[in-house]
């Protein structure tokens, strides 16, 4: 599949809204990008301990947060809130860096991470939350939104592991820097984590998938592309970020490994959604 540029994917995506109509653009531009849907899998999983059979975790992802972002990030924490999970994974981008903007005003950008990081707590998951950061997180200021997150209750991952504990057996939960931006380094995240534990691996770009694989990860959840934004029929997405072209969307399994790639929460550049809903993913693992 060939690959347009950004400003083809605006083009575009301005394109749908101007010429779709006025039903159409309602859909991709009020409707769709408010309303997440919930997407419920069960993951089979040969390390995982009887005791965590039937342990569920909430994904979300790409928040961007802003005006346009309040209302899906709201609505999605009121489903969260409403199936109880064990804990809760936020996969990055918590704020938007500007396009064509530099030095100062990607600082700027990381303004958004308290209110966002402050909304984000109303999540009640049973043990807890932990998050990475995304490209645009790290492009703008990793410090100050780590520091808003885990002074909101919301531990940053950034190459560590935590374990979780239940009932005499353990999972661990891994993240990693951001590919684009950061300096992701899976052995050093690995320290420590015995080779026969389960391990669920957080990280913002779902390619990185392929490296993954090669590791004792079981089961990795990655978000960034936003499922395309503009998904169109036969042709897919117009444009996706780089490490997010080769697993854009959804459930895929590589080796051993498998993959689920959050469609987000938030939108770029402009505020459309087209076949490619806000999405909230609870996964339910069991022992394979």
């Amino acid at each position: 599949m060939a690959f347009l540029t950004r400003r083809n994917f605006l083009q575009i995506a301005a394109g749908v809204v101007a010429t779709g109509g006025l039903a159409l653009a309602e859909d991709t531009t009020v409707l769709e990008p408010n309303h997440p849907i919930l997407t419920a899998i069960e993951v089979a999983l040969a390390k995982l301990p009887a005791a965590f059979d039937g342990f569920t975790i909430a994904q979300l992802s790409d928040f961007h947060y802003d005006e346009n972002s309040l209302t899906p990030i709201r609505a999605a924490i009121e489903i969260v809130n409403s199936l109880h999970p064990d804990v809760a994974v936020l996969t990055g981008d918590f704020v938007t860096v500007p396009a064509l903007d530099h030095g100062i005003q990607k600082k700027r950008a990381a303004s958004a991470a308290e209110p966002c990081a402050k909304l984000l707590a109303n999540l009640q998951p049973r043990l807890g939350m932990a998050a990475v950061l995304g490209n645009h997180d790290v492009e703008s200021d990793a410090p100050r939104i780590t520091a808003a997150l885990q002074s909101n209750g919301i531990p940053v991952l950034r190459n560590r592991s935590i374990p979780v504990e239940q009932a005499g057996s353990r999972i661990w939960l891994s993240g990693l820097d951001s590919m684009l931006e950061g300096h992701p380094d899976l052995d050093l995240a690995m320290q420590g984590v015995p080779a026969k534990e389960l391990v669920v691996l957080l990280v913002h770009e779902p390619d990185f998938a392929d490296d993954a694989a090669r590791y004792p990860v079981d089961l990795q959840l990655s978000g960034h592309s936003h499922g395309g934004q503009i998904w169109l029929p036969v042709v897919g997405a117009p444009w996706l970020p780089r490490f997010a072209r080769k697993y854009p969307r959804g459930l895929h399994r590589i080796g051993s490994l498998t993959l689920y790639t959050n469609m987000g929460l938030g939108t770029i550049r402009l505020p459309v959604r087209l076949n490619c809903p806000p999405e909230v993913t609870l996964f339910t693992l069991r022992c394979a």
